[in-house]
């Protein structure tokens, strides 16, 4: 059975995942989709408070396992909210990461186990699966040079972290390479969108 017509943006930060995913939607909506977009972890009321409390909870002391759990709530809610009902009614979602952001970040960033938290997803998200991953894929570096002076919680953590966690993306895409497409981020933005457009194509035209 198909999957519903469910794509997620993902990748370190700095690779342009929120100006790929506006275009994204963009076309879709120029083909005539009803597109819902979203943030993980966001969205909903709840989403965003404890979207703050990981990203900008410096004083707090979280855990690996904490910090997995926080996120894994806020997508709870997501889907519950938005996501599932979204899909019922037959239109597109496009959300800014997903599922496979928390095996990345806090797992291979964290050490914690890879399929230990895909289990704890498969419950948190009820079996909700994206049709499609695009993951943007761009050297530690350049990324970190994209990204704005002010960093949050995560982006504070340096370049080693973010050299396990881009290992960690391109491990698991090796692992799932028909969920996940690898998509070089640093051409222009017109060329990586057109990437993206050409991985989707076939999807939308399957349904």
């Amino acid at each position: 059975m198909p999957r519903p017509l469910f794509f997620t943006f993902d990748g370190i930060d700095g690779t342009g995942k929120s100006t790929q995913s506006q275009l994204f939607c963009g076309w879709l909506r120029e083909l005539g989709y009803a597109v819902v977009t979203c943030r993980d972890p966001g969205t909903t009321d709840l989403g965003e408070r404890l979207r703050e409390i990981v990203l900008r909870g410096e004083q707090l002391n979280i855990g690996a396992r904490c910090e997995t759990l926080i996120y894994m709530a806020a997508r709870a809610q997501l889907v519950d909210e938005l996501i599932r009902p979204a899909l019922e009614a037959g239109q597109v979602v496009v959300s800014d990461r997903f599922l496979l952001a928390n095996v990345v970040y806090q797992a291979y960033g964290l050490g914690l186990e890879p399929d230990d938290v895909w289990r704890l997803g498969e419950f948190a998200t009820g079996g909700i699966q994206p049709a499609q991953t695009f993951l943007l894929d761009l050297d530690v570096t350049v990324a970190a040079d994209r990204l704005r002076a002010t960093r949050d919680r995560m982006e504070k953590r340096g370049a080693d972290y973010f050299t396990r966690v881009r290992s960690g993306f391109l491990a698991e895409a090796r692992r799932f390479p028909d969920d996940i497409s690898v998509i070089d981020a640093s051409p222009p933005e017109a060329e990586v969108q057109a990437r993206v457009r050409a991985v989707a194509a076939p999807l939308l035209k399957s349904r």
